[in-house]
């Protein structure tokens, strides 16, 4: 069974009194271990369907399912709960509190939501993204691929069904972007997830599961290794 289903999604928005379509009538299942690319040009649908995905917004029409939950319709308790123990989230800017040390950024999910142990969670966390020895360095004293691997680990503390990763090496040289990527697959292969990375990327496609390229809000191709 898919761990993240889309359902012929459409999503619409009101821009200066005109409907823009933004998502047009997308279907897409990824399933455990999957690693999925989106590309296309800016403003072709490519945040607004990975902001569906994560339950960050809701279909005009159409369904969207997270580990077989359905977001649209629920409240905001339980789609508190989904995203926090169903979706990790990965952002081109990082978005580390400044004021909190690596470790610290990444055991805070785990602490506001009461989890034990957090501190030692974290700390595997880092392991896994080789930044153990930089635990508690601030995201100042940090380069920017050691900062997106903080981030990496903090979307994947509370071990999510879906990771969403909105241009994780877009902030980065290539190398670096590389290593990021190297480290999403395997962590996609480790941790069993659903795993769609928004990119401009070649690389990122060339490594990828299924590459899904988005149109004018529509899927223009598909393709899969």
């Amino acid at each position: 069974m898919a761990l993240l289903e889309l359902r012929n999604v459409v999503k619409d928005y009101v821009s200066d009194g005109q409907r823009v379509r933004a998502v047009d009538g997308i279907s897409l299942a990824v399933a455990a271990g999957e690693f999925v690319a989106v590309i296309g040009r800016s403003g072709c649908g490519k945040s607004t369907l990975l902001n569906l995905a994560g339950a960050m917004d809701f279909p005009s029409s159409g369904d969207v399912f997270i580990d077989g939950q359905k977001t649209s319709g629920a409240s905001d308790q339980q789609l508190t709960q989904l995203r926090r123990s169903k979706v990790g989230f990965v952002f081109q800017s990082f978005q580390l509190l400044h004021t909190l040390s690596a470790v610290e950024n990444v055991e805070l999910p785990l602490l506001l939501a009461g989890r034990p142990k957090a501190r030692e969670h974290a700390l595997s966390r880092l392991h896994s993204v080789h930044l153990e020895v930089l635990e508690h360095r601030f995201p100042h004293q940090l380069s920017g691929g050691q900062m997106q691997r903080v981030a990496i680990a903090r979307a994947l503390i509370n071990s999510p069904k879906v990771l969403l990763a909105d241009e994780p090496t877009g902030n980065l040289d290539t190398s670096t972007g590389s290593a990021i990527l190297e480290i999403l697959l395997r962590l996609t292969r480790e941790q069993n997830t659903a795993t769609i990375i928004v990119t401009h990327s070649a690389e990122a496609a060339e490594i990828a599961d299924l590459v899904i390229t988005l149109r004018d809000g529509k899927i223009a191709g598909i393709k899969r290794k």
